[in-house]
């Protein structure tokens, strides 16, 4: 059964969740109880106001928008939402709102009323200085109508503009706001109708294409689809390939190991779109091999003064999400293609990140880990974890595969090798035999602090018995990490455990993914399947799809992202691997251990 534009309706709440499309860089949003709305730019403008944070802070570029009647008194409304359409419900009848193109908002206005629009917006930025002011450009602002003006003013106020504009409407009255860059042109204007008929058919051909899967997670997973289109942006500046952001509200641009999970959604539909989220991260390697922490159109993001001063990049997965990809869309092309820079990211972490020459890497900046506030972090940088080298295994397991088809037997071998090697040195160096974990080190001190990622050597299928017998045996271990919402990022019985505090304690997909993989590849597949099935039923339980969950009550932190990106691309690969079981699996509960 296909996925239909219905089992979205009224999904979407843009008090929360903005409404955007397919590479825009607009989002519709609503104020939360007020029939007001606003307009941000998914853009960091940091040569319009510097700091590459300062877009977090920016107010919206419309603010206060309006829907008014003949006297421009503002109407209230109720609003209905669908993934290319909202329509607001007014004493005047129902004005309705699509996007004619990326650029471009397209309004219907009630036909046979009088009625219109109101809105304060500020196209430029200005800013006293010591020494006087500075006014820069933002964006440029074109309004038009075919229906017949009534009212249209334009009055200044606080370095912005109050716009009033009223028109009397017929069947096929429209206004349009298009916002875009100094150096195009503004958008003709297209009739509703037509606007709002191409809308649908976009929406509906981008979810017939997503694959079959169970009724349960049906519409979830069309959310899902309606997330992976809406964060995508167009290319810009250093955004060279449509990309997609983690979050169009929180995350403006691309992030590296994102950019590896959400190629695992799209190579489902589009393996092209799939490579390219790979492609726009390595077309920014420096001459050392390494790779950015992020990019957005106007820079990189290599470095950064807090919480330390230090270089910052992110975990190596894109090997690794490569190689998914090829599994499901063979291209030997782009393997050779991406195959040279990821010898050289490799080198990058292996020759510039082992201050002690022992073969086992560090983490130099807390934020290169993706677990920004770790307490892992709390003692001191550098440190030397369990995840990082088990990601440069698992890395270099895929790049053994991928020489391998591209006809390099020895560096396969090579590959092998090295990622064996690097298994057996954490258990030298990592390993505690009495705990039955794997420590993080720092100053070659353990660092005490028991989250999933002691246990992360299980994804390297390289663990003796014994080893990999205790690790699963604490994963089941409902003191600690299994339970109804699972996996929590430190174990529940640590003193450092925050159930809704971002990296110290809340579940995240992304972690859960990987031990789903890992689970499978130490042959514990009942227990796999059951924690993909207690990732799926922990996302389907809230009403959007969020950056992370509180580990005790698997609700949305009020600080955690909404229409996550990561999050999105695993619950559509989770719910395409569950649907394709043809066994019956067993009950969660009988993996936890006694």
């Amino acid at each position: 059964m296909s996925l239909t534009l219905d089992l979205l309706d009224n999904r979407i709440d843009i008090t929360r969740v903005p409404f955007s499309d397919r590479g825009s860089r607009l989002l519709m949003m609503q104020y939360p109880g007020q029939s007001r709305l606003f307009v941000k730019l998914v853009e960091r403008l940091t040569n319009v106001e510097a700091g590459p944070e300062s877009y977090l802070r920016r107010l919206p570029f419309l603010q206060n928008v309006c829907l008014t009647d003949e006297q421009g008194e503002p109407l209230e409304f109720e609003i209905s939402t669908s993934p290319y359409l909202l329509t607001f419900h007014t004493r005047l009848g129902n004005f309705g709102l699509v996007f004619q193109d990326r650029r471009t908002l397209a309004w219907r206005i009630p036909s046979g009323s009088a009625s219109g629009l109101r809105f304060y917006v500020s196209p430029q930025f200005w800013q006293l200085t010591p020494a006087g002011g500075v006014f820069k450009a933002v964006r440029n602002v074109t309004y038009q109508t075919n229906g017949v003006v009534l009212r249209n003013q334009i009055v200044p106020d606080g370095g912005g503009y109050n716009v009033e504009f009223i028109v009397r409407a017929d069947d096929e009255a429209t206004i349009t706001i298009t916002i875009y860059p100094e150096t195009s042109q503004p958008s003709e204007l297209a009739p509703f109708s037509m606007s709002c008929a191409a809308a649908k058919a976009r929406w509906s051909a981008w979810l017939d294409r997503a694959p079959v899967v169970e009724e349960r997670y049906q519409a979830t997973y069309a959310y899902a689809w309606w997330i992976m289109a809406n964060n995508l942006i167009e290319s810009r500046g250093n955004v060279i390939y449509e990309s997609m952001s983690p979050s169009k509200l929180s995350y403006v641009g691309l992030w590296l190991w994102d950019n590896a999970i959400h190629a695992l959604g799209f190579r489902h539909v589009d393996p092209d779109l799939a490579r390219n989220q790979i492609r726009g991260m390595l077309a920014h390697q420096f001459p050392n091999g390494m790779l950015p922490d992020s990019v957005y159109d106007e820079g990189i993001v290599s470095s950064l003064d807090h919480p330390i001063v230090g270089e910052v990049t992110k975990p190596p997965l894109l090997a690794w999400a490569a190689l998914k990809l090829h599994e499901t869309d063979p291209d030997l092309g782009f393997l050779e293609e991406i195959y040279h820079p990821l010898v050289h990211v490799n080198a990058w972490w292996l020759n510039m990140n082992d201050d002690d020459g022992d073969g086992l890497v560090q983490y130099n900046h807390p934020y290169s880990s993706g677990l920004d506030n770790s307490p892992l972090w709390d003692y001191g940088m550098p440190v030397e974890s369990p995840d990082l080298n088990t990601y440069l295994c698992v890395q270099m397991n895929s790049m053994a595969v991928i020489a391998g088809l591209l006809g390099k037997p020895a560096e396969s071998a090579m590959w092998r090798k090295r990622s064996i090697s690097i298994v057996r040195r954490m258990i030298q160096d990592f390993w505690d035999e009495d705990a039955g974990l794997f420590w993080a080190l720092h100053d070659e001190k353990p660092i005490r602090v028991v989250t999933p990622f002691s246990l992360y050597p299980l994804w390297t299928g390289y663990l003796p018995d014994g080893i990999r017998a205790r690790l699963v045996k604490h994963l089941t271990n409902p003191q600690s990490f299994w339970g109804e919402f699972a996996l929590p990022t430190v174990a529940r019985n640590d003193p450092h455990f925050e159930p809704d505090n971002m990296w110290r304690g809340p579940v995240w997909a992304n972690i859960n993914y990987f031990f789903v993989e890992a689970l499978h590849l130490s042959g514990e597949h009942a227990l796999a399947d059951a924690l993909c099935r207690k990732t799926l039923d922990m996302i389907m339980s809230q009403g959007t799809i969020a950056e992370y969950y509180n580990a005790s009550t698997g609700e949305i932190p009020a600080t955690a992202a909404k229409a996550f990106g990561w999050t999105a691309a695993v619950f559509i690969d989770l719910a395409i691997q569950a649907s394709r079981q043809k066994e019956k699996l067993p009950n969660h509960d009988e993996f936890t251990s006694k």
